[in-house]
């Protein structure tokens, strides 16, 4: 088996897997990084959005292979010296969760947006993240942190 070899979290990880592994089962099964979720196997729902590089991406899509040598950051990786990311803040202040299943993709995505967007508007909100699926919180509150932590990041 090949080794993979990146960066997450900021941390050197390297381990041997399948050429056919996926990255969020190796972030999942080799890393034990379970805050990024599976939720459909389709890349459908978003639960599995993980940064790769900056950008977000939908990590039951991409081989772990594909991103070997890249900088990788999970859920685990935002919060900073015991200090939650403005945009996990923002999520917890305003009530931008329920189950908290699609929370974490939904983070990662909302924070890519606003770093692409810096001050967006609900319309821009509600339009990139079409891609990640909440099926218990009618986006409202999600939309209001969001827009929230647009501001706490620089935007």
């Amino acid at each position: 088996m090949p080794t993979v070899s990146m960066k997450v979290n900021g941390q050197d990880a390297s381990a041997d897997v399948e050429p056919r592994t996926l990255l969020v089962q190796y972030l999942r099964e080799h890393l034990n990084l379970t805050g990024t979720h599976v939720g459909c196997d389709t890349s459908q729902c978003g639960a599995c959005v993980v940064h790769v590089d900056g950008r977000s991406v939908k990590s039951c899509t991409m081989l772990a292979m594909q991103a070997a040598g890249s900088e990788v950051t999970t859920i685990e990786g935002l919060a900073q010296n015991g200090e939650l990311h403005p945009m996990q803040e923002a999520f917890k202040e305003n009530h931008g969760l329920q189950c908290g299943f699609c929370t974490p993709g939904m983070i990662m995505s909302a924070i890519d947006l606003v770093n692409r967007h810096p001050n967006p508007d609900e319309q821009t909100v509600r339009e990139e993240l079409e891609g990640n699926i909440c099926r218990c919180t009618g986006y409202h509150n999600i939309v209001k942190a969001v827009l929230d932590a647009s501001g706490k990041m620089g935007g």
